[in-house]
């Protein structure tokens, strides 16, 4: 856990590749010794808080999704909120996230980052369902739909973070809803 905490700390401050195990280990007051006890390099720390990241991110987006259930416009300004507030919150998990995890080989070898995104994928096309539970779609449709929903939100919040956060939460958010409620009309004209 303190190397954990140390991770995120220095990589999630510095960026991946300014960071040496022995950076992690000064910051979580360890020896390197403790370092390889429970790591083979820092590419499986980088992962492991990665995913960690990920799963809070993904816990306070469905959180606030199902909170502001069942009407579709409040569940999309609460999980986009959520998933925006999080990112701002904490420009860590930001960073680590949506900058360097794009960067570091390793994840993209063990397929991590797919796996992240059609988690991400998974979670938009049940948020979908939710909203829309009579939808007169095709899975295979809707998962597209939500495959493309994902990489538009990630392009955003790349963007975002990497500006350092300088346009407003709530145009961001602005950004992010117009192409979830465009969806939202788009899919209820068809059933009419």
């Amino acid at each position: 856990e303190k190397l954990i905490e140390a991770g995120i700390e220095t990589y999630g401050t510095q960026g991946f590749f300014s960071v040496t195990v022995k950076d992690v280990c000064n910051e979580a007051k360890l020896t390197e010794r403790y370092f390889y006890e429970s790591f083979k390099k820092s590419e499986d720390l980088f992962q492991t808080i990665f995913l960690k990241l990920i799963e809070t991110l993904q816990h306070n987006v469905m959180q606030s999704v199902m909170q502001a259930a069942p009407d579709p416009a409040k569940m999309i300004d609460a999980g986009l909120g959520a998933l925006l507030r999080t990112l701002k919150d904490d420009p860590r998990l930001a960073r680590i996230i949506y900058i360097d995890a794009m960067l570091v080989q390793e994840l993209h070898n063990q397929a991590t980052i797919h796996e992240t995104m059609l988690r991400f994928d998974r979670m938009i096309h049940a948020f979908v369902m939710l909203m829309m539970p009579n939808i007169p779609h095709s899975e295979r449709e809707i998962s597209w739909v939500s495959t493309g929903l994902n990489g538009y939100v990630t392009q955003i919040a790349i963007r975002w973070v990497i500006s350092g956060f300088k346009q407003s939460l709530e145009d961001v958010l602005a950004s992010c809803r117009v192409v979830f409620l465009a969806l939202l009309e788009s899919f209820s004209e068809k059933k009419n």
